[in-house]
């Protein structure tokens, strides 16, 4: 009988985690497609994809509450081991960057609807380059963590620098047209709020990867420390 009682502990307790598992990538679902959705807003001066991803808000911050009292229980009621208390772990952790990740986008939206109500201050070229890089960070930063693959976390945490340089690139691009054009001033440092939201969404998926390692391998690679 105890042992039958064990085995349905057991099953339980692998379900709760399975529904955790879920339920964040769900979660980054969501903020992926807000992302997707808040940037092809700005390029092609969708308003209404703009209002999509703002009424989206309510459904994540949700599912946040919903994840953060899914990893309370499971600390408070059960005994984990080693790996299953570092997949907990990183849970909470990555479902904050999950988190401010939607934050990031909503900003986006909103910068976007206020860029639409101005000219084009230039051609796109960059900015939908920065977009499909920091979207594919996310993406491969939430893969990593379904298949446990500290390989590609890896390769999120190497294209860091290469968004920054793009933002770099944005930057200078838009100063200069703000300096020989006042018309465009405005317009020109939503574009740069846009190009600042990228690249704290590249961050919080480079911070996935790092929980990744943390979740597969119990190394702590914040801050500069060494991959395994």
């Amino acid at each position: 009988m105890a042992s039958i009682r064990s085995i349905t502990l057991e099953r339980h307790f692998k379900l709760e985690l399975d529904e955790l598992k879920q339920r964040l990538l769900w979660m980054g679902g969501l903020a992926e497609r807000s992302v997707h959705q808040a940037m092809h807003a700005v390029l092609e001066c969708d308003e209404k994809a703009a209002q999509d991803v703002l009424s989206n808000e309510d459904a994540i911050n949700e599912l946040q509450i919903e994840v953060d009292d899914r990893v309370v229980q499971l600390l408070a009621l059960q005994q984990l081991v080693a790996v299953d208390l570092r997949f907990v772990v990183a849970a909470a952790r990555i479902n904050n960057e999950l988190e401010r990740i939607a934050d990031q986008a909503v900003n986006i939206a909103q910068s976007a609807e206020r860029i639409a109500r101005h000219p084009r201050v230039k051609p796109y070229v960059d900015l939908p380059r920065m977009s499909e890089m920091a979207e594919r960070m996310v993406r491969d930063s939430l893969d990593a963590l379904v298949r446990r693959d500290v390989e590609l976390a890896r390769t999120v945490l190497a294209r860091d620098d290469q968004v920054d340089q793009l933002r770099d690139q944005i930057f200078r691009e838009l100063l200069s047209y703000m300096m020989g054009d006042s018309s465009v001033v405005f317009p020109a440092f939503e574009l740069i709020l846009v190009a600042k939201n990228l690249e704290r969404i590249a961050d919080h998926a480079t911070n996935i990867a790092e929980d990744v390692f943390f979740m597969v391998a119990g190394r702590d690679v914040r801050h500069g420390g060494d991959c395994p």
